[in-house]
């Protein structure tokens, strides 16, 4: 086929391919274990599957409702006031999407217009910015501090102008594995009370925090959640990454407005995942100990690297692990897990990928949401280096 010969005027002229394709490419292509993309290699829950199955064979394999079906989000809205305390309205206040990078494009894509500011927090993951972009809207990067990656509140405040339009927070966070604090929400609450600022809040990793920490969801603070947008994960929750459902909670004002452009992003979400996933969540012991059993994980890793060179930086939540390798090279992030990669085939993902001005801190973040005996391989490689 030959070439376009107009004129393009790319919308994201530095975008590059992204480095989760990057890296998940050279593991295949020298057979490396995998830590770099974020998707367990465990099964699904066979009762799960065998309940998407059941709803096929039961005929439900046409468009759902724009909302998404209603036993799903009238699931999602027990679920919400069991565990946070809050009531969401399965009507007007929830709405199932494909995924949740679809649910965070079609926020931003409903509520930003030319030159809105959006204040998003560094290492970030890599979908919002380019949503922003694509928009028409404006980033203004916040870093989190090392080597705790919490926020700096002063440095939000300058941030914040006559034209910022949203804060993007993401707690349990990727790619660090650092929590929100009460202390946090309190600030935010602070800072956007009285404003015309909306919160997009990224929590698809509530079930996976650890330590006794409390997730501190947006739902336990009513001033923000009347300004707020919850992104939610099924995927995420249920290890079944490819199925991409989601779910956003909002006022009915936002979801008015998110359902505005939602129905013109995709419409729809798969039918019979929605259907079982409804009849999943009637059992909470199918959700409840994930933090148990992703902790166990982590824990797993942590011990059988321990004698390693690299350094443990502390997760707290979510399936990632960072790794400072700062007393084994001084090679940039990307360089070293290229190389990793190809010498000794265990592939990660540079987090120096996360910031836009590719910040260098000699850290990697390594996917341990793996069976135990993939965990033992890279650990074994990772302990020779």
């Amino acid at each position: 086929m030959k070439p376009f010969r107009g004129s393009i005027q790319s919308k994201l002229p530095k975008q590059k391919t992204s480095i989760f394709a990057i890296m998940s490419g050279l593991a295949t292509e020298y057979k490396a274990i995998n830590l770099s993309q974020g998707f367990p290699d465990f099964e699904v829950s066979p009762k799960l599957i065998s309940l998407v199955n059941k709803y096929m064979k039961k005929g439900y394999n046409q468009y759902a409702p724009m909302q998404g079906v209603m036993a799903l989000r009238e699931q999602i809205s027990l679920k919400t006031e069991a565990i946070y305390g809050i009531k969401y309205d399965p009507a007007t206040e929830i709405n199932i999407t494909a995924g949740a990078t679809q649910a965070i494009y079609t926020i931003i894509s409903a509520f930003i217009r030319e030159e809105d500011e959006v204040i998003i927090f560094e290492p970030a993951y890599d979908s919002y910015a380019p949503a922003v972009k694509l928009n028409g809207g404006m980033v203004k990067y916040a870093k989190l501090q090392m080597p705790d990656f919490k926020i700096n509140w002063n440095e939000i405040k300058r941030l914040i102008s006559h034209r910022t339009k949203m804060i993007i927070i993401n707690t349990p966070h990727n790619p660090t594995g650092s929590v929100i604090t009460p202390g946090d929400m309190k600030e935010l609450d602070k800072l956007t009370r009285g404003t015309d600022i909306i919160i997009l809040s990224d929590e698809v990793y509530e079930h996976l925090i650890f330590d006794g920490i409390r997730h501190e969801s947006i739902c336990y603070y009513p001033e923000l959640a009347n300004r707020t947008l919850i992104v939610g994960s099924f995927g995420k929750t249920f290890h079944a990454t490819g199925w991409k459902t989601g779910f956003v909670l909002a006022p009915s004002n936002l979801m008015a407005e998110f359902r505005k452009a939602h129905q013109f992003t995709v419409f729809a979400s798969n039918t019979p995942v929605q259907h079982a996933i409804a009849e999943f969540l009637t059992d909470k012991n199918n959700y409840v100990h994930l933090n148990d059993f992703y902790q166990k994980k982590r824990d797993y890793f942590a011990e059988r690297i321990k004698g390693s060179r690299f350094n443990i930086v502390p997760c707290h939540g979510t399936y990632f692990q960072l790794l400072d390798y700062s007393k084994i090279s001084d090679e940039p992030e990307t360089e070293f897990a290229i190389r990793l990669t190809k010498e000794f085939n265990l592939a990660s993902i540079p987090v120096s990928a996360f910031y836009h001005q590719n910040d260098d801190n000699k850290v990697l973040r390594f996917c341990f949401a793996k069976k135990e005996e993939t965990l033992d391989k890279a650990a074994e490689i990772l302990n020779k280096i």
